[in-house]
């Protein structure tokens, strides 16, 4: 333990240019997160990020390290949110989980994530956006988080998970309550997704359809343990609150992002070719829609780096520090969307290893929609307010989001 530990807040944690101080202190550093009283080795770089992600050492259910004592990362954070214990159970399960156990429900969750089901979305996220679109600009201005964010990245997930359409503004609501951590919201809308996606259980055990919910309720196979309605639940909170508030708020932040680099927008007007192959790439590298990835926990004691990780020590990488480690990328506080991120992904924006993120090719397809239709093909967006007026709101121990993107037609 550090004689005295330094501390982060959730701006610092999100803000790129604030990386330069904190790697002096090393590649890896202990810090207390504000929002989270629990000290945590914070890496900042990008291959010890990468090496960290891909550690058998690290583990990502606490309940399984040794002589394990005290609540963890998450629970802290859902006790701090005043949400009953009876409902941790449901919060986790996949992304919380190693080895055999995260395989087998990540294999299930996969069924709705195939190439095919991908790929056979564009087509009605395109429609959607040009709806959007034309609706927004009829009104001459409007916020890009809360009227163009949300509704695709909710059409999206909810699309591959076959809920229906007249379900999606109650669903979209009950993550908006989430993030606020106020328990007078959050507790009600945690009750409120729990009851619906029983309720949706029981309708698709009467009538299965082809969508993930009667693809997990099928009798048999290797998922068969994966069928108890719990774990179906805890799922679909996951695919829910993932699929729909990170992608939202990055949406945002990928047309703030351009607004704001009229140069290299202009060069991507110029070469639109470059939107799927680097221009996506390089916006999921500089913005980073999650700031941190998911808490790992040291399974033994051993040295990281230099650094003496006891055993049940909370280790938090950071994705956008990694994305923008000057020994990874070159000038990496410039945005070329014209960059070669060289082989493979090239970059940490959906994590790494077994956790890599399920929808990653989801929101590589969002964005390059919403980019193509509000950006390229039509050219009339432009900020309504100065980029330091614009409002993010605090996700406590994860960094902060943009709140709200005001744009005028």
């Amino acid at each position: 333990m550090a004689e005295q530990i330094s501390r982060l807040t959730n701006a610092a944690v999100s803000n790129p240019a604030e990386y330069g101080p904190l790697r002096e202190q090393g590649p890896v550093f202990q810090t207390v997160i504000d929002g989270v009283e629990l000290p945590v080795w914070f890496i900042s770089d990008y291959e010890e990020c990468r090496e960290a992600l891909n550690d058998p050492r690290f583990i990502r259910d606490v309940t399984k390290v040794p002589g394990r004592e005290g609540p963890g990362l998450a629970e802290q954070m859902l006790g701090g949110a005043g949400l009953p214990e009876e409902y941790f159970k449901y919060f986790g399960n996949l992304s919380l989980s190693d080895g055999e156990e995260h395989t087998r429900m990540r294999n299930a969750v996969g069924r709705a994530f195939t190439a095919r089901r991908v790929n056979a979305l564009r087509p009605s996220l395109e429609r959607t956006t040009s709806d959007l679109y034309a609706a927004l600009s009829a009104k001459k201005e409007a916020d890009l988080v809360a009227e163009l964010g949300y509704p695709i990245a909710t059409a999206a997930i909810c699309g591959l998970m076959g809920i229906e359409e007249a379900d999606r503004p109650q669903l979209q609501s009950w993550i908006l309550e989430l993030l606020s951590y106020n328990p007078e919201q959050f507790v009600p809308a945690v009750r409120g997704i729990v009851e619906y996606y029983q309720d949706l259980i029981a309708r698709r055990r009467a009538e299965p359809t082809d969508d993930l919910v009667s693809e997990l309720l099928k009798p048999g196979g290797t998922d068969q343990d994966l069928l108890a309605e719990d774990a179906i639940i805890s799922i679909f909170m996951l695919l829910t609150s993932t699929g729909i508030a990170p992608p939202a708020h990055f949406l945002g932040q990928a047309v703030l992002t351009l607004l704001t680099h009229p140069d290299e927008l202009a060069t991507l007007r110029a070469r639109p070719e470059l939107l799927a192959k680097r221009a996506v790439p390089e916006l999921l590298r500089y913005t980073t829609s999650a700031p941190t990835g998911g808490p790992l926990h040291a399974g033994e004691d051993f040295e990281f780096h230099g650094c003496p990780v006891k055993r049940g020590d909370v280790v938090v990488p950071s994705l956008i520090g990694s994305n923008h480690d000057p020994k990874q990328f070159s000038d990496p506080q410039r945005l070329d969307l014209a960059r070669d991120l060289g082989p493979g992904i090239g970059h940490l924006a959906f994590g790494s290893g077994a956790h890599y993120c399920t929808g990653a090719s989801l929101a590589q397809l969002e964005t390059e929609v919403v980019v193509d239709t509000f950006l390229l093909k039509n050219r009339t967006v432009e900020l309504a307010v100065e980029p330091d007026q614009l409002p993010y709101v605090d996700i406590p121990g994860k960094g902060t989001a943009l709140a709200a993107l005001p744009v005028r037609f």
